[in-house]
């Protein structure tokens, strides 16, 4: 009989919500991999829900995981702020690395974790799902192929449902900007095929002032200039209260694409006192479960044919850039350069 298929030994860092999404779309590619060993520092909390999944190495410290010989490529699914030094110290003991966006919350230590990876000769591939979702992946794709001509104005929208699960996740999370209109950001230099110049960004707190006390921002308009001449405008919120509004729209000489929301049917009730159709998906769980095991499978192929991730390190910095022109952009109300944006190295030589 010919040998078994070989399987990418992965170990996983974090069980929180990202973290969950991430583990049941491994579990659907077990032909491909074998989550071996997970870490959390509340593990006990998942203990029975891991184990159902014929997870048994479990741990409340990461660096088991990462010096866990059977563990051949990580999943960094934990708290915004440790990103960096996470990644950095799996790259060290030679795990391939799968990370949830940003990679650090700084251009200074973003930069530094990718130079580590690289010397590291391990490969990096980026949580930014939405490329692998088949409506924008599809829109992509024929925008590419030149079906509505060339790109005048993009439009996307984001918002969530609810606010984030609590304060102190607000405030480790880099900002809303970072969080997430960073996936905004991504899809636009993606789906147009250009990279952004410059950035006007407007933000305010409209849905929880405790948000705003903590330093951030709930809602937010963001205008983009792109180096092909078009234009971006990106709207989000934290609070939508029919569900989760995930729409884009790519505007060319040629006519319109537009990815509206998905939603559980596509069946009408129409009666005499007007149309009933069905609101969108309410949370990421149940709009993004494709897109998530797309993503997950593109990474595992990567890392079994030892070839270049579609979402790199570089794509996470150039994502980081433009956050943090935004955070300049709507503190000082002015139009930034994303060139203006350039390591404290940079800048003094």
């Amino acid at each position: 009989m010919p040998p078994e298929k070989q399987r990418v030994g992965l170990g996983l860092l974090g069980t929180g919500r990202v973290g969950r999404l991430h583990l049941n779309s491994l579990c659907r590619l077990r032909d491909k991999c074998q989550v071996i060993h997970v870490a959390d520092p509340f593990i006990e909390r998942h203990r029975e829900w891991l184990e159902e999944l014929g997870i048994h190495k479990l741990s409340s410290n990461y660096k088991d995981v990462i010096a866990d010989p059977e563990v051949k490529a990580v999943y960094i699914c934990t708290t915004t702020d440790t990103h960096g030094p996470l990644l950095k110290e799996a790259a060290r003991e030679g795990k391939d690395i799968f990370c949830e966006k940003p990679i650090d919350m700084t251009l200074e230590g973003a930069e530094e974790a990718l130079q580590v990876a690289r010397s590291a000769g391990v490969l990096l591939q980026v949580g930014f799902n939405r490329r692998f979702d088949p409506s924008f992946a599809n829109v992509r794709e024929r925008y590419r192929s030149g079906e509505i001509g060339t790109v005048d104005i993009m439009r996307i929208t984001s918002r969530d449902p609810e606010p984030p699960p609590s304060i102190d996740w607000i405030k480790s999370s880099g900002g809303l900007f970072h969080d997430m209109t960073a996936h905004d950001f991504d899809m636009c230099r993606y789906v147009a095929g250009s990279e952004i110049e410059a950035v006007c960004a407007a933000g305010a707190v409209r849905v929880d002032e405790a948000i705003g006390q903590a330093g951030d921002i709930d809602t937010c308009v963001v205008t983009l200039w792109l180096e092909n001449g078009a234009l971006c405008s990106i709207d989000n919120s934290r609070e939508a209260v029919y569900g989760y509004d995930m729409r884009m729209e790519v505007f060319g000489r040629k006519g319109m694409l537009r990815a509206l929301n998905e939603t559980p049917t596509r069946v009408e009730s129409v009666k005499s006192e007007g149309t009933l159709t069905d609101k969108p998906h309410y949370w990421f769980r149940e709009r993004f479960p494709e897109s998530m095991l797309r993503q997950a499978e593109s990474f595992l192929d990567a890392v079994m044919t030892r070839s270049a991730p579609l979402v790199s390190g570089a794509d996470a910095l150039t994502a980081l850039r433009v956050a943090l022109a935004a955070d300049i952009s709507m503190r000082e109300k002015r139009v930034v350069r994303v060139d203006e944006i350039k390591l404290s190295r940079e800048a003094a030589s």
